[in-house]
């Protein structure tokens, strides 16, 4: 619908299972990364990221900060932004404030944290794990700003049914 290319970037060139179990073969491991390259970084919710904090993520995480190229957050994966240390910079929809149990200590952004399902101001995108359309349309809005009437529609369509 929006014409994007989505390369999958893991740890490792490893295929991963994901806790659903969807297996995914990256298209390159994170090592390749190379930040100036995307137009955005999307990280995927899960419980891994309440294992603590994975520093070759803070660094891409950090890298696409310092470019102002938005970094989506969805579920846990929000405790990837508290780990880089950018819990304060922006708006975040935090997740990690009620359900991160050890980690929500991290959380120094009280007073940009919003209740909503989704989120974004400037370079972060977050939304709580049960809002993946809204998640979508916030990503969608930060790199197709120019498809904002379809991006309506699309929210429409998949949040209540009807465009």
């Amino acid at each position: 619908m929006f014409g994007f290319a989505v390369k999958a970037v893991g740890l490792a060139a490893e295929t991963v299972v994901t806790m659903g179990g969807l297996k995914v073969m990256p298209d390159l491991p994170l090592s390749a990364f190379v930040p100036e390259s995307a137009d955005i970084l999307i990280l995927p919710g899960g419980e891994s990221w309440t294992d603590g904090e994975v520093p070759q993520v803070s660094e891409v995480v950090r890298a696409m900060v310092a470019l102002s190229r938005p970094v989506a957050a969805i579920c846990a994966a929000t405790l990837a932004w508290l780990t880089a240390g950018c819990s304060t910079i922006v708006c975040i929809r935090a997740t990690a404030r009620t359900s991160s149990g050890s980690m929500s200590t991290s959380y120094r952004g009280e007073e940009f944290y919003r209740a909503s399902p989704a989120a974004r101001d400037r370079c972060v995108i977050t939304a709580n794990g049960l809002a993946p359309f809204a998640f979508a349309v916030e990503t969608f809005r930060a790199s197709a700003t120019e498809r904002e009437r379809d991006i309506e529609t699309y929210g429409k369509l998949y949040s209540h049914g009807v465009a």
